[in-house]
């Protein structure tokens, strides 16, 4: 496990055989937030960063319900029960198992989905704040992404609405050094859509899942361009 700090908020990063995972842990006043739980097997590490910055975990925050971002649920749960569970409506139904399509979702889900014991103790609909964040629509990796935005420190939690490991890039714009969230996207057009709405927000500091973080948005910008570029060469063929 690497970690950083970046101020009050520290990124823990897991490297798997073929990836590497950030999860974030941000100090609020009351305690700490968790962004993201890594696989399972990380779960061990998580619990005892938080035992060394001896404070209590106040909730768990879900960008999406892929297996590298929830797998450490139930550990982390057991460990501290009093934590609350936040998850998206949409993903909620992954988080359960049920991987069936709403009437306007045409294309198949992707990616690991494992099953967690843990129930979400709310789901969250876009627009909502809490713990000092603001909950965005980032879908298109999975139907229920979405992201957490600091508006008063211009920070953005954005999950593998982007990634920038093997190179800056929408969800869904396939990068050759790092394939596998790119491969894993469900809906790339509705991805590009919701990368948009959060480089209009400017924010001075985005944390993704997968990739060291971006300060500004240049790169987030040239990345939104690319995925952009290559939609419109889809769709004239």
């Amino acid at each position: 496990m690497q970690v950083r700090r970046y101020g009050h908020i520290h990124q823990l990063t897991f490297y798997a055989p073929v990836l590497p995972i950030n999860v974030q842990l941000f100090e609020h006043e009351l305690g700490l937030v968790l962004i993201d739980t890594a696989l399972e097997r990380n779960a061990t590490d998580i619990l005892s960063y938080i035992a060394e910055l001896d404070k209590p975990l106040l909730a768990i925050l879900l960008t999406h319900a892929h297996g590298d971002h929830v797998g450490g649920v139930d550990t982390i749960k057991a460990e501290h029960p009093l934590a609350e569970l936040f998850i998206s409506r949409r993903d909620a139904r992954l988080l359960s198992g049920d991987r069936s399509l709403e009437e306007e979702e045409q294309n198949k889900i992707r990616g690991s989905l494992p099953t967690i014991r843990s129930t979400p103790d709310a789901v969250l609909d876009i627009g909502e704040r809490l713990f000092g964040l603001r909950v965005l629509d980032a879908a298109g990796h999975t139907p229920g992404s979405i992201a957490y935005y600091d508006e008063v420190n211009r920070v953005l939690f954005a999950g593998d609405a982007f990634q920038t490991q093997g190179g800056a890039a929408v969800a869904g714009d396939v990068r050759p050094l790092f394939p596998l969230p790119g491969l894993a996207t469900w809906n790339r057009s509705v991805a590009v859509e919701s990368a948009e709405r959060l480089v209009d927000l400017s924010p001075l500091l985005t944390f993704v899942g997968h990739g060291p973080p971006l300060k500004g948005t240049h790169r987030l910008y040239l990345a939104l361009k690319r995925a952009k570029r290559k939609q419109a060469r889809k769709f004239i063929r």
